[in-house]
């Protein structure tokens, strides 16, 4: 029973949000935002735990490409949802937060995320985090999709065949992972307690906790993406800040506390693997989604997402920070140097905008926080190329991710 307890809590932590968004009970915005996110955050274990199990009752490439998506429906929930409102309302500030709500997710899992798991991996042991072979592949693809989003803010647009670009990329990757030999992995906590029940009752749990879980996700998701804009508009917070961070944490706090979980029972091989591969679903499916459901949502696929100077420039830094992250793991290892280097730079352009732009009447010298972030792009790629130059065999040695000889590493996601 003790194995079930996080499964009964994260059910718990679901059905205050769900009452009062079946209920029609409406609660100030701060209130709605915290209550909606908790749901949301309940859900999003839920469904950690649901896909692991699913792995057993579907073809291998199938549950990589369907138990990766649903693992991220709490982010694509409320992205989806600003970029469906971007749609019906072009005129107004949704396209900020779609495209604000994107960039956070995933500079948070790089800058914040993966330089956890070094960080602690260090202190236990003080050696850095070694990757599986496996992993090559998914830094190259990660590789792949940086390179073309490096093209997004040269040419000022995010259009449908970009879109297709992505999904193609990840597509790609889920078919060569798909044709290789799977190894099995060991499930614990409430995972564990749902494998062990015969088939027939383990297929219905696992299909209960996706719809369970799933509903929450997107009865919860507009009323916390409307809350969190709400609550920033009411304390005079910027809203664009509030959905670019506050919005991803909800939605990747479970992967982030599974993944620290794995660090510190000497797994962190795994916790970093399973933090790349989240990555690599947002950074693709994520981005290509974007300008379909604009679409949709418009009515037309003629016309790109409108976004202006400022947009584009936060494209540009997610883009680079990825881009050094490509080249800093391209050995298939993370130390502690490494780890420090993501970190620092991603509180530094984090608080540039609110330090800079807070302070320009009493230096009237520095630049703004816009300019700041370009400047951290450039740091970026020059720092990604200075590594490139110091160890271009390991870069180029990424092509080895294309080999389908090499077993696939399962992908744990339990407590």
């Amino acid at each position: 029973m003790k194995k079930l307890i996080p499964l009964l809590l994260a059910v718990l932590a679901c059905l205050p949000g769900l009452h009062f968004r079946l209920a029609g009970i409406h609660l100030g915005a701060p209130q709605t935002a915290l209550m909606a996110g908790t749901a949301i955050l309940g859900a999003s274990f839920l469904l950690l735990w649901a896909c692991d199990v699913a792995q057993m009752d579907i073809p291998q490439a199938l549950a990589l490409a369907v138990v990766a998506l649903i693992a991220v429906l709490p982010e694509y929930a409320v992205d989806m949802y600003f970029t469906w409102q971007a749609g019906k309302h072009p005129e107004g500030a949704y396209v900020q937060y779609a495209i604000a709500n994107m960039t956070g997710a995933n500079r948070l899992l790089i800058g914040v995320a993966w330089a956890a798991i070094a960080g602690i991996h260090w202190l236990k042991t003080r050696r850095s985090v070694v990757l599986e072979e496996a992993r090559r592949t998914e830094v190259l693809f990660l590789g792949l999709a940086t390179l073309y989003a490096l093209v997004l803010p040269l040419k000022g647009s995010l259009a449908w065949y970009d879109g297709l670009v992505f999904i193609g990329i990840y597509l790609w990757y889920i078919r060569l992972a798909g044709q290789r030999p799977c190894e099995e992995c060991e499930m614990e906590g409430p995972a564990e307690v749902i494998a062990g029940l015969p088939p027939g009752q383990r297929r219905l749990t696992t299909v209960v906790l996706f719809l369970f879980a799933a509903g929450v996700i997107l009865a919860n998701a507009e009323p916390f993406s409307e809350g969190l804009v709400a609550t920033g508009k009411q304390f005079g917070i910027n809203e664009f800040l509030l959905v670019q961070w506050l919005a991803p944490i909800a939605s990747e706090a479970p992967e982030f506390i599974v993944a620290i979980m794995f660090v510190l029972r000497g797994q962190a091989g795994t916790a970093l693997g399973s933090l790349l591969s989240a990555k690599l679903n947002q950074w693709t499916l994520l981005v290509g989604m974007i300008p379909g459901v604009y679409g949709l949502a418009r009515g037309s696929f003629a016309l790109p997402i409108p976004m202006s100077g400022f947009q584009m420039h936060e494209l540009l830094l997610t883009a680079a920070q990825s881009i050094f992250a490509v080249v800093l793991l391209a050995d298939l290892s993370l130390g502690l140097p490494g780890a420090l280097i993501l970190f620092v730079l991603f509180t530094g352009q984090l608080l540039s905008p609110v330090f800079l732009d807070g302070h320009a009447g009493f230096m009237p010298w520095a630049v703004n926080g816009e300019q700041a972030h370009v400047l951290f792009s450039v740091f970026y790629l020059l720092t990604a190329l200075y590594l490139f130059l110091i160890k271009p065999k390991a870069v180029f040695g990424l092509r080895h991710g294309l080999r389908v000889d090499i077993p696939s590493v399962c992908e744990p996601k339990n407590l």
